[in-house]
């Protein structure tokens, strides 16, 4: 299993937990860590400091309790812009600087950033120059392969990146055009790395620990980061790390660990976005954790209804008493 590094940080292993907007909140970060992530990314900080006033980006700038290190990924198209806010990230505590070139959204892509930056090739040089010099800490740069499958640049702009001292890569496995459409592939993420010296991370469809050696096999990579997998089943990163290393799998978790994680879970999200949002923001992750279990989405419904997070609670510790006196839950 290859050892991860980041600048000055070596990893508790090269698992990583991929930014996701409105997923990888604190909350989500920190579960992922505690369950085998070496390593969990924040959301998107937007780079325009002045929408920073909003409750939203106040919480995505919050890494209390969280251990280093802290890598916060931040989205803009003006390079004095995304050199700001990297200051102002690593004054607000984090570690490792990550800018978003990989991020295939139209509301992204159609105000010239995340993926859309990968047709600019010049605009990409003098946004990695300007961060680079911008901080102290490490910075890193997540893309995808290319803009089209008839314009993969990922090994050009990988070049491009590492003269201008991009500290570490993440490429995700398909094109901005491909969106989340399609499998991923991983010849590109390979021929990066074969022409690069810093740290190469795949992404993209590694959903299995299997998935996982074969990418890591075949890529060449230092690591992987995982990201729509870990929805809803956070547990996945012990899963692989446990079979990258014995070739073993572990077992599945117990009902009971389900209950206990989801309910932790939903803890810490009504005491992180309080008592009105909390709820809100608990109904996407409760929805993602019982996909195996609610098939006929009764109880999930019915759960998108309730709003006090004491009645949320609850609903869940009867919907798993149910599922373990083989009830099926009636609306």
């Amino acid at each position: 299993m290859p050892t991860a590094k980041i600048g000055p940080y070596t990893l508790p292993n090269p698992l990583i937990v991929a930014p996701m907007a409105g997923v990888t909140d604190r909350p989500f970060r920190l579960l992922c860590r505690r369950l085998g992530a070496g390593l969990a990314v924040s959301e998107m900080v937007i780079a325009d400091s002045k929408l920073w006033h909003t409750r939203k980006s106040r919480l995505r700038l919050d890494h209390q309790g969280e251990p280093e290190p802290r890598s916060v990924q931040i989205a803009g198209g003006d390079p004095d812009m995304l050199a700001n806010a990297a200051r102002l990230n690593a004054e607000h505590g984090a570690q490792i600087i990550d800018i978003n070139m990989g991020c295939p959204a139209k509301k992204v892509c159609n105000k010239a950033a995340g993926s859309a930056l990968m047709k600019d090739e010049a605009l990409v040089r003098d946004i990695l120059q300007a961060v680079v010099a911008a901080v102290d800490v490490p910075v890193t740069l997540k893309m995808r392969t290319g803009w089209d499958q008839h314009h993969r640049n990922a090994p050009l702009i990988a070049r491009m990146a590492e003269d201008a001292g991009i500290q570490a890569l993440a490429i995700h496995g398909r094109t901005r055009a491909d969106a989340y459409k399609g499998s991923a592939e991983y010849d590109t993420i390979a021929e990066v790395k074969a022409q690069v010296s810093i740290p190469v991370f795949a992404n993209g469809d590694i959903t299995s620990p299997e998935k996982a050696r074969q990418v890591l096999q075949h890529t060449g990579a230092d690591g992987l980061l995982i990201g729509r997998a870990a929805q809803g089943s956070p547990w996945i990163f012990r899963e692989i790390l446990h079979y990258l290393e014995t070739g073993e799998h572990l077992p599945a978790p117990s009902l009971d660990e389900v209950e206990r994680i989801l309910s932790e879970h939903l803890d810490a999200l009504h005491s992180f976005y309080g008592e009105v949002m909390g709820p809100r923001i608990a109904r996407k992750h409760v929805g993602w954790y019982l996909q195996s279990h609610d098939e006929s989405k009764t109880f999930r419904r019915r759960f998108n209804t309730l709003e006090d997070p004491l009645e949320q609670k609850e609903s869940i510790q009867l919907y798993f008493s149910g599922l373990r006196n083989g009830e099926v839950f009636a609306a």
